[in-house]
């Protein structure tokens, strides 16, 4: 783990840092001023969004490392769980 990561996570131990992980699917959705990323990763079916100002070329097929920690979404009413992205970069 990158000492940066290690840091984030030894200060709020809420964050996980995952490496070297495969993203299976990346959409990127324009939410007023900010774009809204959410990412799939391979053998992980909750989703992992973090927001941007600006498009990032598609994550589809990279290898990345993030840290994140697990939120709750309320869509229609019906809770959904997903991971919010603190830090991402690829591997």
């Amino acid at each position: 783990m990158p000492d940066d990561a290690r840091q984030l996570t030894d200060k709020h131990r809420q964050l996980t840092q995952t490496d070297n992980a495969r993203v299976i699917s990346h959409v990127q959705r324009d939410e007023d001023d900010w774009v809204r990323h959410t990412l799939m990763l391979e053998g992980i079916d909750v989703p992992f969004i973090f927001r941007r100002k600006q498009q990032y070329q598609s994550l589809k097929g990279a290898r990345v490392n993030l840290t994140y920690y697990p939120v709750e979404q309320e869509v229609a009413g019906i809770p959904f769980e997903a991971m919010k992205v603190v830090r991402i970069k690829r591997s």
